[in-house]
């Protein structure tokens, strides 16, 4: 029993990495067809949102099997629950990649690369949190984690930069309103997307250490 209840473990564990590469390859196909102007590959992301689904649905039901059937306890039950957020967290981030494809068609043949200001620079430093908190799932790395957190406060800096330079751009009449929200649109979600990598992150030293550090909690008494 206890052999067959770590080989679902494991298998949990495997889907979760196939849904993270997946998530993963629709962020980094949805930033390159907004700098490359590539409508089909833009399209590609959309069409691709429905495997994104099937996972989620997938790992849920495997994780509700786990929890009713193995009754797990202490790291095994930690990591069950983790992974339940997670993939919840990694639906969502399909669902920005989509969000952002979506703007690169708006945006197709319309948009300058220095209109695009500092989002080539945020798409960067986004994916690299991204991929450091599923390698820290992966590895159970605790110092992964929390380099994806000290990169959040930055995100957050060069969403609120870019949202006041498009706002200017409108205002001086060299960015035109509707190019304007699209760009909007794209910081926000980058935004986004670096905050559910940020809960990731959390969950992994949560599994690891036993340790919850969402909102500071770790630093309160």
């Amino acid at each position: 029993m206890k052999r067959h209840f770590e080989q679902e473990l494991e298998l949990l564990k495997t889907s979760l990495i196939k849904m993270g590469s997946v998530a993963e390859s629709a962020v980094a196909h949805s930033i390159d067809a907004l700098l490359r102007q590539d409508n089909a590959l833009a399209q590609s992301v959309i069409d691709g949102d429905e495997r994104v689904n099937q996972l989620e649905v997938e790992i849920d039901t495997a994780i509700v099997d786990l929890l009713v059937l193995q009754q797990p306890v202490a790291i095994d039950l930690r990591f069950i629950l983790a992974a339940q957020k997670i993939n919840n967290d990694l639906e969502r981030i399909g669902d920005h990649a989509v969000n952002i494809a979506e703007s690169a068609i708006t945006l197709m043949n319309s948009v300058t690369r220095e209109q695009l200001l500092e989002l080539p620079d945020m798409a960067v430093t986004t994916q690299s949190m991204l991929r450091d908190a599923i390698d820290g799932f992966i590895r159970s790395d605790v110092v992964l984690g929390r380099r994806v957190l000290e990169l959040d406060d930055r995100i957050d800096d060069m969403n609120r930069k870019i949202r006041a330079e498009v706002a200017s751009g409108m205002k001086n009449g060299s960015q035109s309103i509707v190019g304007g929200l699209e760009l909007v649109r794209v910081s926000r979600n980058l935004e986004r997307i670096a905050d559910l990598a940020t809960n990731i992150a959390e969950e992994v030293i949560f599994v690891v250490q036993a340790r919850v550090v969402k909102h500071h909690a770790e630093e309160k008494p």
